[in-house]
């Protein structure tokens, strides 16, 4: 592609140095030597909010829906996230998990997820109660299966990588580098960050996570949609404890509630985590119950599709915020997989926010949401497994991005 006009600062300018962001700029780089690439990012490093403060699991890509961008992107993902941290001498480890049903009403959704998974080509074993065992011989259930594909890996780690191919390759990250204001300026996108400083590009990419339907806004663009945060609060084993769990293992999941349930999770670091719950969040960084943004909850309580997702799941919402303030009873969550976990073995770990997309309906977006107007793609929806499924995210954004400019 040719060298950008003297008019212009950069060809594409990418809001968001989280994973997502950073491999869309490595991606464009690749697709496009010679295109010139700027990565805005309000934070003084990379990966400070949903990249850096997830578990940390490779996602095999068994839960979605076949055909959705998340079964593809994750199966295809997966793969491409173990051979990158092979390549780069990052931690991971292909561990494999288990899925386990404590109660015989789990069945028919363990068996359905069988099926899903040699739908989307994933390896699944069928596991009775005693084989459950031959995996975690501390975790109970009537029957599960193992799916070989699952690892774990430090997608900080990943994402400080890809920031650095990034710019081998001649793209730019400005950290604290807050953008303020956006504008069209006949041909161009003008952004304005917190320092006021004035940045020109041929098209803009807005990756910004938890703030991504914000930053659609104030591009003029009406996104459809409105970023709910949800709290995912973890505890980790006390050190004594860890030999509880060997691996990775989740609950089947209710499909009437978006989120996986309470799961235990043997990081690359060898900590055990527990969680998460998810709790809403008072602000979209709310990382504690003390942490309120008023502006910010007002207009999260503005947006009709809020209350209308409060009605729906406020069952399943209020046992979430239950497990929440009570240790004993987020101890009992864990002790459906785990009974001989006490609640003195539970260490509270640092809390992740989720952004999720809800649309005015109180539907909550269940895959990957991108959206195109004039020299711009926004990136709406990117919740889990958008870490394990960076890399083709990363290509996808970027060539929806360079159709823009040709």
């Amino acid at each position: 592609m040719a060298a950008y006009d003297a008019a212009y600062d950069c060809d594409v300018l990418v809001i968001g140095g989280g994973i997502v962001g950073l491999s869309t700029a490595y991606a464009i780089t690749r697709a496009a030597p010679g295109t010139s690439v700027v990565v805005l990012e309000k934070e003084p490093g990379p990966a400070r909010h949903q990249t850096g403060r997830n578990s940390g699991v490779i996602h095999s890509g068994i839960y979605y829906r076949p055909g959705s961008f998340k079964a593809r992107f994750a199966v295809q993902g997966a793969a491409e996230m173990v051979k990158f941290c092979t390549e780069h001498g990052l931690p991971h480890e292909v561990t494999g998990k288990l899925i386990v049903a404590t109660d015989h009403a789990e069945l028919p959704r363990l068996h359905a997820l069988v099926q899903r998974g040699r739908e989307n080509g994933i390896p699944v074993r069928e596991l009775g109660r005693a084989q459950i065992a031959e995996f975690e011989p501390e975790v109970r259930g009537i029957g599960a299966i193992h799916v070989g594909t699952t690892g774990v890996c430090d997608y900080g780690a990943v994402a400080a990588r890809l920031a650095l191919l990034a710019q081998d390759a001649g793209a730019s990250v400005r950290y604290g580098a807050e953008v303020r204001v956006i504008g069209r300026r006949g041909a161009a996108v003008a952004v304005r960050t917190a320092d006021g400083a004035v940045l020109r590009a041929r098209a803009l990419v807005n990756c910004a996570g938890l703030h991504s339907d914000r930053i659609a806004r104030l591009a003029g663009d009406d996104p459809g949609m409105r970023i709910v945060p949800f709290r995912g609060e973890y505890y980790e084993l006390s050190p004594a404890a860890r030999g509880l769990v060997r691996g990775l293992v989740y609950p089947v999941p209710d499909p009437a509630f978006p989120f996986l349930g309470v799961h235990l999770t043997r990081g690359i670091d060898g900590h055990v985590h527990l969680g998460p719950n998810a709790v809403p969040a008072l602000a979209r960084e709310g990382y504690a119950w003390r942490t309120v943004r008023p502006a910010e909850l007002a207009g999260t309580a503005a947006f009709p599709g809020a209350w209308r997702l409060a009605r729906r799941h406020w069952r399943h919402g209020a046992d979430e915020i239950r497990r929440s303030l009570s240790r004993p009873a987020f101890t009992a969550a864990v002790r459906r997989l785990l009974p001989g976990v006490r609640a003195d073995d539970l260490i509270p770990a640092p809390a992740g926010v989720r952004a999720q997309a809800v649309l005015r309906d109180g539907t909550l977006v269940d895959d990957f949401l991108f959206a195109s107007s004039p020299r711009m793609v926004h990136v709406l929806n990117a919740p889990s497994p958008a870490a394990t499924a960076s890399l083709p995210i990363g290509r996808e954004v970027a060539r929806r991005v360079l159709a823009e400019l040709r």
